[in-house]
């Protein structure tokens, strides 16, 4: 007799794996130009100071043991001080979390803020790591399309109006992932006043805020209300191998994620926190490498911008990419970006199709790309190659 094999969570039914991660595993052959994952520049990646900065943490008591849930207090300390030049008051450490990355902090927020069928609003385009936690937290999900100033905030208020209540708003507020665009001044302020008034939790997802090319990023959302928990991470300015992350959030938030991250995890690790402390810390030499990220970014961003520009025309209408890692680029002529791929890859260049980022349907001519890892005439070949495979298909339709 066959043994029953005991039932899954029913909730893992509605889930599905991240297109980028799936499509990573199309884009290993070294033929390919990959424009795909979201990943920074590892030649970047500051080996030495790190490597300093282990074997400082490794010559001292306690780096190879537990450290307390919230993080390392050192840890602590460093990112509150930084925080509070960003929010421009005073942060306390007894405020600031420290988890696996921001994704930990966005899953664990899921799971404090959120009960089944709770309200979220995101952009649209949508960040898909926000997607997959609210799906999980079996959230019902509204997106909100975006301009060039970000969310429309304007259509949350209608939302409101109309007597829906969310729990939560997930806004990448800086260098939007996918869509490239900074959410201005004005509609920071004006979401700041929604959540105040209305009582809902705005999540601040931030993990681009300092990749600026031409100006610093406008002043946060958490600058104006205490029911913005803030997000941020180490991962695109250090390294994501150190996996640090972080959240600003008030005492009842902050409880309800120790908990929780008690039952996930109990801590994190005490070595990266305690490297991570050492080169957050080391403000001198942090402000140059962040400098040379910013330099590099800046340089390929706007090669990648104008070759699309150059080769593809009105054809195709990219953001400018002001900071951050990627562009936004859209068909005007229709074409499916998900139909293109395959032939893309032939081609030996790859995206992500701009339908992997909308939280039902969307966005089927649209695509992101990643320019952080591909030097200048890397990137224009890219361009040349996909031009190539838009071409080839228009010949076959």
């Amino acid at each position: 007799m066959s043994p029953t094999i005991p039932p899954l969570a029913g909730k893992l039914g509605a889930l599905q794996s991240s297109v980028i991660r799936d499509l990573l595993k199309l884009t290993a052959r070294a033929e390919v130009i990959s424009l795909a994952g979201g990943l920074p520049d590892a030649e970047l990646m500051p080996r030495e100071r790190i490597a300093a900065a282990a074997a400082a943490a490794l010559a001292g008591p306690g780096c190879l043991q537990y450290t307390e849930s919230p993080g390392w207090a050192p840890l602590r300390d460093v990112l509150a001080a930084r925080e509070s030049v960003r929010l421009g008051r005073t942060v306390r450490a007894e405020e600031v979390f420290v988890t696996h990355g921001s994704q930990q902090a966005l899953s664990l927020l899921a799971e404090v803020l959120l009960d089944p069928g709770a309200l979220v609003v995101v952009e649209d385009p949508a960040y898909i790591g926000a997607l997959q936690v609210f799906r999980a937290a079996g959230a019902r999900i509204v997106a909100l399309p975006m301009d060039a100033e970000g969310m429309r905030v304007d259509l949350l208020a209608e939302l409101l109006a109309a007597g829906e209540r969310p729990a939560v708003v997930h806004t990448v507020s800086n260098f939007h992932n996918p869509g490239g665009v900074t959410m201005s001044p004005v509609r920071r302020r004006a979401l700041a006043e929604l959540a105040d008034a209305h009582g809902f939790w705005v999540i601040e997802d931030d993990p681009y805020g300092e990749l600026w090319f031409d100006r610093p990023s406008p002043d946060p959302v958490a600058t104006y209300s205490r029911n913005v928990i803030r997000l941020s991470s180490s991962s695109k300015i250090i390294a994501p191998t150190l996996r640090v992350g972080w959240m600003v959030a008030p005492p009842s938030v902050f409880r309800g994620v120790e908990l929780l991250k008690q039952g996930a995890d109990l801590c994190g690790s005490a070595l990266t926190q305690q490297i991570a402390a050492d080169l957050l810390a080391d403000e001198t030499w942090l402000a140059a490498h962040i400098d040379t990220v910013r330099d590099a970014y800046g340089t390929r961003a706007k090669a990648l911008v104008h070759a699309l520009r150059e080769r593809f025309g009105d054809r195709l209408v990219s953001t400018d990419a002001a900071g951050g890692m990627f562009v936004w680029a859209d068909f005007a002529d229709g074409t499916d970006t998900k139909a293109l791929l395959p032939r893309a890859l032939d081609a030996g260049v790859a995206y992500v199709p701009g339908s992997a980022f909308a939280a039902t349907t969307g966005h089927e001519s649209a695509l992101r790309l990643c320019f952080t890892t591909s030097d200048p005439a890397t990137l224009a070949a890219a361009v040349d190659r996909l031009a190539r495979a838009v071409e080839a298909q228009s010949a076959q339709s």
